[in-house]
């Protein structure tokens, strides 16, 4: 791909032969971004079929992908990079800012948008400026409604929710909220419907076939987001002997760029290593218990299940991923332990007693279940349905 953003015309319908509202999801770069702006579009599809739902994103970003594959218009602007806290880069980016932001406005008066969600990062900011009346002199303001998946609000959503009308967020104390409120509207994440609706028990002999795992017996689930992770790599392959003679077979997503070379010990108990989980739905069933990373989403969709999990928080930034899943490791549904602290010691003497204890991962499991929110897509697209009835004259 080559060339400007602006060289992209917008690829949703236009005016022309339009009827239902018209609504603009703004939550590129990463899967984190996306899929709870996806989930929230195919929500507002099965509430009103009319409704045109386009997605703003960057030729940088996962968006590229992900967007045209669940069959939604992608409009591109110029990213602007964030910086993790409000900085003097963000200073230095006023040109950036203006033509990102110039960019937007024309795909909002393209799609003639009723309402604009964001989801936060650097798509997200150019649509929050974009949409007042205020700020570059719109013609129209478009009512923005402001998502804040992590458990710490980063810079994009801290500015949005200044001209926000609803101000939502996964779990108490982000640290942002709607003018005249001390904390946002809790309504969970957005998750896609293939994940909440998921029946584990029903799907898992179908699951274990498509990836070559057994029908019997506990499997263990590792994923560290959509590159992998080394440490978790690491760990869990360093395991895969004492895995093996306890009687549990592994399914690992290690990430494109990684390799993984594990000896099949037991036949019986595969080690099975992929690059990529094009389908988390039958890995999900497939599996009894997890190691994973806990981004705001993966805790979602894996609490969704009610899966058992041990997070392993990544070890950078500013702590966020911990503070997403302590909510629900203190509901009962999962362990935390530091990325230093994931050993192959660690996975053979905690993990392995654990995938041998049915009883403990049927409590886990339901205690994930119920802290997780199943409907929450549905009730950030009611919200939106809402302000666009309140928008349209």
């Amino acid at each position: 791909m080559s060339g400007t953003s602006e060289e992209h015309p917008v690829a949703s319908p236009t005016s022309a032969g339009q009827s239902g509202p018209s609504v603009v999801v703004a939550g590129g770069g990463t899967a984190g971004h996306i899929e709870p702006a996806l989930a929230v579009a195919d929500a507002l599809r099965r509430l009103d079929p009319t409704v045109t739902v386009t997605a703003l994103g960057t030729e940088r970003g996962l968006e590229t992908t992900l967007v045209p594959e669940r069959g939604y218009p992608l409009a591109l602007i110029p990213p602007v990079p964030l910086p993790r806290k409000p900085t003097m880069d963000l200073l230095r980016l006023p040109g950036r800012v203006r033509n990102s932001v110039r960019r937007t406005r024309e795909v909002l008066d393209t799609t003639q948008a009723d309402v604009i969600v964001g989801f936060g990062g650097y798509v997200a900011l150019p649509a929050y400026l974009a949409a007042g009346r205020g700020l570059l002199r719109r013609r129209r303001a478009v009512p923005v409604v402001v998502h804040e998946a992590n458990a710490s609000a980063g810079i994009a959503n801290k500015i949005g929710a200044r001209v926000a009308a609803r101000v939502l967020a996964a779990v108490p104390g982000s640290g942002v909220a709607a003018r005249g409120r001390h904390d946002a509207e809790v309504l969970g994440i957005p998750v896609r419907a293939s994940i909440t609706g998921l029946d584990r028990a029903a799907l898992r002999a179908e699951a274990r076939a498509h990836f070559g795992l057994p029908a019997e017996g506990p499997v263990l689930l590792v994923f560290g987001g959509s590159q992998g992770a080394r440490s978790l790599n690491e760990a869990v392959s360093g395991a895969a002997a004492a895995l093996a003679e306890a009687g549990v077979s592994v399914l690992h997503a290690h990430g494109p760029k990684n390799t993984l070379d594990v000896a099949q010990v037991n036949p019986a108990t595969p080690y099975v290593a992929v690059p990529y989980l094009s389908r988390m739905d039958l890995a999900y069933a497939a599996a009894d218990a997890a190691i994973c990373r806990s981004g705001a989403m993966t805790v979602a969709e894996v609490s969704a299940v009610g899966l058992p999990a041990v997070y392993v928080p990544l070890p950078h930034g500013n702590g966020e991923q911990e503070l997403n899943a302590k909510p629900l490791v203190a509901a009962g549904g999962g362990v935390i332990v530091a990325d230093a602290e994931l050993t192959a010691q660690y996975v053979a003497e905690t993990v392995v007693p654990l995938l041998r204890d049915p009883d403990r991962l049927a409590a886990m499991g339901a205690a994930a279940a119920g802290a997780g929110h199943r409907d929450a897509a549905d009730a950030v697209a009611r919200i939106v349905l809402d302000l666009v009835k309140g928008a349209k004259p």
